[in-house]
């Protein structure tokens, strides 16, 4: 299947989650595929609402990328959900602000309070979510489906950019001039929180620089788990 192939497929794809569901949101979380969807949506018009996760702890180029997002976009409304700050302050006093490096379950515990109950949050009422991750971004999404019921949360996830390589992405972003965040430039092709993630070297699997200090297996924050496909 070519580039163009995949562009098409998704496009109607989107129109058909359209089509069957009356409440749709995006999870932007800012990075290149994400960037993708929103520009896909903006240019059909849909009424998909748009939502992104502030943690509290991301890169500066990702809120200057936020920052940009309504001026591009003067149709599209992009509501941002925080985590609970009560709730985040007792973690952190006992825990300590970096624990998320000391082992797997802090750093899991971290990833619940700054984005997993938020995401509860932004999908309460919706009928269907969609993201931008693709198969070829890590071995633990290499079955993503493009449709599935998302069990946690009681709704339809879509993944419409699942069968897209990296370099549909990038041609699709240059030739739209989308706007995207200026660490991958910087070779970074995944972007989650600051203190979590680094750049990658050549050859390296394009989710490396995401809790590096761990096993693949692992890289995981808890937002995307294994759900049936319906």
């Amino acid at each position: 299947m070519s580039y163009e192939q995949r562009l098409a497929a998704t496009r109607i794809l989107l129109q058909e989650i359209h089509a069957e569901f009356g409440a749709v949101v995006l999870a932007n979380s800012l990075g290149a595929e994400d960037m993708v969807l929103t520009d896909l949506i903006a240019r059909q018009a849909l009424p998909f609402g748009i939502f992104c996760l502030d943690t509290g702890r991301l890169p500066a180029e990702t809120y200057d990328l936020l920052d940009r997002l309504p001026t591009h976009y003067p149709g599209l409304a992009f509501k941002v959900y925080y985590p609970d700050a009560g709730a985040l302050a007792d973690w952190v006093g006992a825990n300590g602000v970096n624990a998320f490096y000391r082992s797997i379950e802090l750093r899991k515990a971290c990833c619940h309070l700054r984005k997993v109950e938020p995401l509860g949050r932004a999908l309460a009422g919706q009928q269907a979510w969609l993201t931008g991750m693709r198969r070829a971004q890590s071995s633990t999404r290499g079955d993503l489906p493009l449709r599935a019921f998302d069990d946690d949360h009681g709704l339809m996830k879509f993944n419409p950019l699942a069968e897209w390589l990296e370099a549909d992405v990038w041609q699709y972003l240059r030739e739209n001039q989308v706007p995207y965040n200026a660490l991958h430039d910087r070779h970074y092709p995944s972007i989650g929180c600051a203190p979590c993630t680094r750049a990658i070297a050549v050859g390296e699997d394009v989710r490396a620089g995401r809790w590096w200090w761990e096993n693949p297996e692992t890289k995981e924050c808890g937002l995307h788990v294994r759900i049936h496909q319906g």
